[in-house]
């Protein structure tokens, strides 16, 4: 069984038991989480897909808080040619590890 949630403005293919990294959510390790926004839950075995419009009325998706973490560096470049502009900046987005306990449909 797998579903398709939405949160930070993405969209995550989730699974129970499956660890899933998505923006940050408040809440510290150990605290437990429920995704209500659901686009698709599917019995994965090629059996029925419920596809919601746009949600799924009724489904939830439960997980943990495993950790707060932080991405990759990602280095932000600008330069324009022969105009003496250079900027120079870094990034690293704030990550929240999930473990997926359940899929409610």
């Amino acid at each position: 069984m797998y579903a398709v949630i939405q949160t930070g403005g993405k969209q995550y293919r989730v699974e129970p038991g499956k660890t899933v990294m998505v923006e940050k959510l408040a809440g510290d390790a150990g605290a437990k989480v429920v995704f209500d926004q659901v686009l698709l839950v599917s019995s994965g075995d090629g059996g029925s897909v419920t596809i919601g419009k746009p949600l799924v009325k009724g489904a939830k998706v439960s997980g943990e808080i495993v950790e707060q973490t932080r991405g990759d560096k990602l280095i932000v470049f600008k330069f324009r040619h022969r105009k003496n502009y250079v900027r120079k900046n870094g990034h690293r987005q704030d990550l929240t590890a999930v473990k997926i306990a359940a899929i409610e449909a």
